[in-house]
């Protein structure tokens, strides 16, 4: 193997321009959606202190964070996720007006074991309310996953919530009261390995078979918490349809900090994992060092979407290419007059090419195609001195000729 050949590290992609097409649709869709529901944009570093990474994510999530020292000696991380960072942003400026209604397009690190919708390198795109305890506020971002979900045209999915409230009282009543976080980290595997493999593992944990038993029983009685029902209650007033969300006792989230709601969002096809994920976490912000503000969000995992977007064929009118046509190049007699084409096409808000070397026609044809380009305008010297155009239709063939002033109402129609 040679070493030096390129290649991209383990976990990490390159995103060419036909899928970057998927992933800024889904993002730009998911922005418009986010500021329907009145949130707002904010941005983070990429690096942060040790300090305020860690102690946030459990044992689990902080073998995961990528730390090392920089050249100033200073003990510093790339982010593990987004609500840690944006904590720390309503630690620092106290001035921001609450309830605050953030949301945040960024890149996230961790040095995860890579499979099928698990990599090191993600873009997360995140939702949250912060200075309110409503139900109302935890039904909100429940009815953005679902709109965002229904806009890209997901049919089968469902959101599934739960509480931190009802799984510690699932616990009480079980006799698990050591090593409960230990408990709950295998019960949040369930939907990996099923109610038979959780039961193994907390058998080899030390769980005794009368406590493993017990917390099988009060999972299939368990019902919502005042708290968690008033939030049901919400729901359904956004007029969410009852198939698009359930109450879900088996279901954990593994980061330390929630306290309250939390919930996931599962597709029937792939078999992918979670594709949103999120919860209440009331005191994170004051075990930063700031004021005692309370919280409810979420993640919509973009990359894990956009799999199953492509995978799917759930977008399949969208255009490879915004670019709607390109101007050929007859050499040095028609330049001019072809450039000039290009900026009054491109002043038109008509996103253009112009192919800059002068070769073969057919090249430039060939081009055309493989960058799915719709229309190849040619100003050749009859064009010229007619003032005149010849349009091609690359996915036809048809090509016609038209006045120069004709080209904008013809490629916008």
């Amino acid at each position: 193997m040679n070493n030096n050949a390129p290649q991209t590290l383990k976990g990490f992609r390159d995103f060419l321009p036909e899928t970057m097409a998927v992933r800024n649709y889904v993002k730009n869709l998911f922005i418009e959606t986010f500021e329907t529901f009145g949130f707002e944009p904010l941005e983070t570093p990429s690096l942060e202190y040790a300090s305020t990474l860690m102690g946030k994510y459990g044992d689990e999530g902080e073998k995961l964070v990528y730390m090392f020292n920089d050249k100033g000696g200073r003990r510093v991380g790339l982010r593990y996720d987004l609500t840690v960072p944006t904590a720390k942003v309503l630690a620092m400026y106290p001035e921001i007006p609450l309830p605050f209604k953030r949301y945040q397009l960024q890149n996230v690190w961790r040095a995860d074991n890579t499979q099928k919708g698990r990599y090191r390198e993600i873009l997360q795109c995140d939702i949250d309310t912060f200075g309110t305890k409503s139900p109302i506020a935890d039904a909100e971002i429940v009815a953005v996953i679902y709109t965002a979900l229904k806009k890209l045209d997901f049919k089968k999915f469902s959101i599934r919530l739960n509480s931190r409230t009802v799984l510690k009282n699932i616990l009480s009543q079980s006799g698990i009261s050591e090593n409960q976080i230990s408990a709950l980290q295998s019960l949040d595997k369930f939907q990996k390995i099923g109610e038979d493999g959780v039961r193994k593992e907390l058998n080899k944990k030390g769980f005794s078979q009368l406590q493993i038993d017990s917390l099988f029983k009060y999972i299939k009685v368990a019902k919502p918490d005042e708290n968690l029902a008033a939030v049901f209650t919400a729901i359904k007033s956004f007029n969410l349809p009852d198939w698009s969300y359930t109450f879900d006792p088996t279901m954990v989230r593994g980061l330390d900090y929630y306290t309250g709601t939390i919930f996931e969002t599962y597709v029937e096809e792939p078999k992918i994992g979670s594709i949103t994920g999120g919860g209440r976490y009331d005191t994170l912000i004051k075990t930063l060092g700031g004021p005692d503000i309370p919280a409810v969000g979420t993640t919509l995992g973009l990359d894990r979407i956009v799999d199953c977007i492509i995978e799917l064929i759930l977008l399949p009118n969208l255009p490879k290419t915004k670019t709607k046509i390109m101007v050929a190049n007859f050499g040095e007699k028609t330049l001019n007059k072809s450039l000039e084409l290009t900026s009054l096409l491109r002043q038109n808000n008509i996103p253009t090419v112009f192919y800059p070397d002068e070769e073969r026609i057919g090249k430039q044809f060939k081009y055309a195609s493989l960058k799915n380009i719709p229309f190849v305008a040619l100003i050749g010297e009859n064009e010229l001195i007619n003032n005149t155009v010849s349009i091609k239709n690359m996915s036809t063939g048809e090509q016609k000729t038209i006045s120069q002033n004709e080209i904008i109402n013809f490629v916008l129609k």
